[in-house]
């Protein structure tokens, strides 16, 4: 549990080293935009919203190493693991600065900025923001059964069929877990150990 959590915040403070506040502005300005009723509030919150997309970036790099995908997923040992990105562009920027000359479990990672209608399937792991908050019954349901492991941000993101759901606990991002059939993905007991909540779905 120590070595997760340690790990990810690592990886947040070197990226953060690199990073001005110009950049996080611009980064973060159109998914605070959304968010904010005025110029002047969002501007001020811009920052606040970059780092927890840095935050969760993080994270969703890590789960590919607490996930086993069923072999068939890949085409070679060494075959690509595919993240996709759809509304969160700012995540998405994040994290290709994270996996940059890194890979998970052999798998060397490309992300994927994705738009409404590009195809999911192919995809290892999705995260679906906030921006994209009305299509998410639609995305996840293209995603089911496909051994993606999908990741959300939304209250209902679990209930529409996620695996993984981001929360904000005390200004801390936190996550729950509803584990798919072990057919389609199997999730580590190292990953259930550190979620905020593991739910059971229906048989």
């Amino acid at each position: 549990m120590a070595f997760f959590v340690l790990s990810c915040a690592g990886k947040l403070r070197v990226g953060g080293a690199r990073r001005t506040l110009p950049y996080l502005l611009r980064e973060s300005v159109l998914a605070v935009l959304l968010l904010c009723p005025g110029i002047q509030e969002c501007l001020a919150q811009a920052p606040v919203y970059a780092a927890e997309y840095r935050v969760k970036a993080a994270y969703v790099y890590k789960f590919g190493s607490y996930v086993e995908w069923p072999e068939r997923r890949f085409a070679r040992p060494d075959s690509p693991l595919a993240i996709g990105v759809i509304g969160a562009d700012a995540l998405a920027e994040e994290l290709v600065q994270i996996v940059a000359g890194r890979n998970v479990n052999g798998h060397p990672v490309e992300v994927r900025k994705l738009r409404p209608g590009d195809p999911v399937a192919n995809l290892h792991v999705l995260f679906i923001g906030r921006a994209d908050g009305g299509r998410l019954g639609e995305i996840l349901s293209a995603a089911r059964g496909k051994g993606v492991l999908t990741v959300t941000e939304s209250e209902d993101g679990l209930e529409l069929g996620s695996v993984i759901n981001f929360v904000m606990v005390d200004d801390k991002v936190r996550f729950d877990v509803a584990p798919p059939p072990p057919e389609d993905l199997k999730i580590s007991a190292r990953l259930l150990g550190v979620a905020r909540k593991v739910v059971s779905r229906p048989s």
